[in-house]
């Protein structure tokens, strides 16, 4: 477990902001379930179902974080510094011409198919509308993505912190104001943590096109037009890392869905436990964002072997910080739990998986990171098939079985997930070993 005291440094260097950033991005769906959760499982259960499904629906473009950072780590590697910014150029072009398209698809379509997903007559009234608000954001949400993978690729990690900090005050903000009804407002519930998560990911766009033209305007952000073939590229990158997306968050939803059977009571837990470990996973997330830059400088020198060890070197230090983190979910469930769950009986479903979360969380700090690096040096066809096989051939179909079926309950189903978390992080191990990565070409 150790490591070079200079990597080390370089490591924490790119993550700890990333961390900062993406321990509070989480906060944009944390905040909407705290504050939701004084109005009843139902609107808990609604925010927990529209958040999948929006992320669902936004998941093939926000793939455009994976081309954007692999492109502009290599440039920096080659050490073609004027040209960085080109790659977000492309991706913005891909956003601009997408999202608008997108959203209004998508906005008529979530009326029809909700309902679907959910039996509760409440949890689909409380959940269409906040859905359709989260929907007209994707554009926003996109363009966050996109200068997320280029801040991350050129090191100035730390502006995607401070963004996302101000984002989610402005998200605490209007929430408050909204969903309680302050200062002359209407109290709109759960239709109000709704805008507030839309109005945040505005402002973190208009922020974030600012500091490009401050801080990158010499790497050619808006000064150099993308080629047809730079567009290319980042689409070609993009494409299976967004459909690698898309059919994580539709398996999300489906399991929402296959809890959703189970009772309301099981889908209000699992809409906690889910924000609870997205939480937890942010270090690793960010940790694995750092292991994508690292790698992709490396291959852009030319050093393999460099960027081979930089994404274990990660995994360690990956292992002790997600470790630490498990510790109070095992020991202390009932205390992180019943910030959001104020019903003993929901409470009472939600404790046992709660600890075998925190009891494997070393195992997922292993498959994120080797997750990233192999996305960071382009090997995005591989973790595009092995992703989705592994949830779709053998965690779903199963769990429907484990859960509703069978009778085992929420319990049942969670077992069943950990067990796919680590089937998954031990086939990215083996690819990552192997090395056929450092061929790919970007």
């Amino acid at each position: 477990m150790t490591i070079d005291k200079h990597r080390r440094s370089r490591i924490l260097g790119l993550a700890l902001p990333i961390i900062g950033g993406m321990m509070s991005q989480n906060i944009l769906n944390i905040v909407d379930t705290a504050m939701v959760g004084h109005l009843g499982d139902a609107a808990l259960a609604a925010v927990g179902m529209a958040g999948f499904v929006s992320f669902l629906s936004m998941a093939l473009i926000l793939g455009i974080s994976v081309g954007v950072q692999a492109t502009a780590a290599r440039r920096k590697g080659q050490g073609r510094f004027d040209e960085m910014a080109v790659a977000l150029n492309a991706g913005l072009v891909v956003v601009v011409c997408v999202g608008p398209v997108l959203s209004g698809i998508l906005y008529q379509l979530v009326p029809i198919l909700f309902p679907y997903l959910v039996q509760d007559p409440e949890v689909i009234a409380l959940g269409t509308p906040y859905l359709q608000i989260r929907i007209l954001a994707i554009i926003f949400v996109a363009t966050n993505f996109a200068f997320r993978g280029y801040w991350n690729a050129v090191d100035r990690s730390r502006l995607y912190m401070m963004t996302l900090l101000i984002m989610h005050a402005c998200n605490i903000a209007i929430n408050y104001v909204l969903i309680f009804g302050k200062f002359g407002f209407p109290e709109l519930g759960v239709t109000g943590a709704g805008i507030g998560t839309a109005g945040s990911t505005a402002i973190g766009a208009a922020i974030y096109i600012f500091l490009g033209f401050k801080y990158s305007r010499g790497e050619g952000f808006f000064q150099k037009t993308p080629t047809r073939k730079d567009v290319k590229q980042i689409v070609r990158l993009s494409i299976p890392s967004g459909i690698q997306q898309f059919f994580f968050s539709a398996g999300m939803t489906m399991m929402y869905w296959i809890i959703a059977q189970i009772g309301t009571a099981e889908l209000a837990a699992a809409s906690v436990l889910m924000n609870i470990t997205l939480i937890a996973f942010l270090p690793g997330m960010a940790l694995g964002l750092s292991a994508s830059t690292l790698v992709g400088q490396a291959l852009g020198r030319g050093d393999p072997a460099d960027a081979k060890q930089w994404a274990w070197d990660v995994v360690k230090v990956a292992i002790v910080l997600l470790g630490l983190l498990g510790v109070p979910m095992v020991v202390l469930p009932d205390l992180m739990l019943g910030v959001f769950l104020h019903n003993s009986d929901t409470l009472d479903v939600a404790r046992a998986p709660m600890r075998l979360i925190g009891g494997t969380m070393v195992v997922e700090a292993v498959g994120i990171v080797l997750m990233h690096a192999l996305l960071g040096a382009g090997d995005v066809h591989r973790v595009m098939r092995i992703s989705i096989s592994c949830q779709w051939l053998y965690f779903l179909p199963l769990a429907y079985l484990i859960g509703p079926v069978l009778g085992y309950g929420l319990i049942g189903v969670w077992l069943l997930n950990i067990s796919y978390r680590i089937l998954v992080a031990t086939v990215f191990t083996l690819l990552w070993q192997r090395g056929k990565w450092a061929s790919i070409k970007v």
